[in-house]
């Protein structure tokens, strides 16, 4: 299996044990809504009525896991040479100032999930958050400036695969 497969695969398991987690917790949830235990003794009584909330919410960002892991799973990894652009695929690697070296996964969705290969951690982003849209369409030797909480620190692009 190549590098950036390896990747998505990597990203494809954490996005579905993600998935079955959330489904169980919402599982749980809505039985706690349900139990016979839980119905309301008087209008101030809201347990029931939390627990149907917190169900749905869980099952909403399940929903929202699932769509994410059916877009890794047809997703078309790209190849890249020395002097291509930052496009969807593009496994990125960033230095700062200090020499500290991050690598990001440009891809279609689960932005901030965090994997690890035998080379390190990979971050996930997207085209849609802000680094995403520094480093889209930029090259080897390009420096992007990221918000770091209220303070600008610079990133020199310098890998690209």
């Amino acid at each position: 299996m190549k590098k950036k497969e390896k990747i998505v695969a990597l990203i494809a398991g954490a996005l579905s044990h993600s998935h079955e987690v959330l489904l169980d917790a919402a599982r749980t949830a809505h039985r706690a809504a349900t139990d016979s235990e839980n119905i309301p003794d008087n209008k101030y009584d809201t347990l029931s009525l939390e627990a149907s909330y917190v169900a749905q919410g869980q099952a909403n960002r399940a929903q929202e896991i699932r769509g994410a892991l059916e877009s890794y799973r047809h997703l078309e990894v790209r190849g890249f040479s020395a002097d291509s652009a930052v496009r969807l695929t593009a496994l990125v690697t960033l230095e700062d100032e200090e020499g500290t070296q991050k690598r990001i996964f440009l891809g279609p969705a689960a932005g901030g999930l965090r994997i690890s290969d035998e080379a390190g951690e990979i971050t996930v982003i997207t085209p849609h958050s802000p680094l995403g849209r520094q480093i889209l369409g930029r090259e080897v030797g390009d420096v992007v400036q990221v918000d770091c909480g209220g303070s600008e620190r610079e990133y020199e692009i310098v890998e690209i695969s």
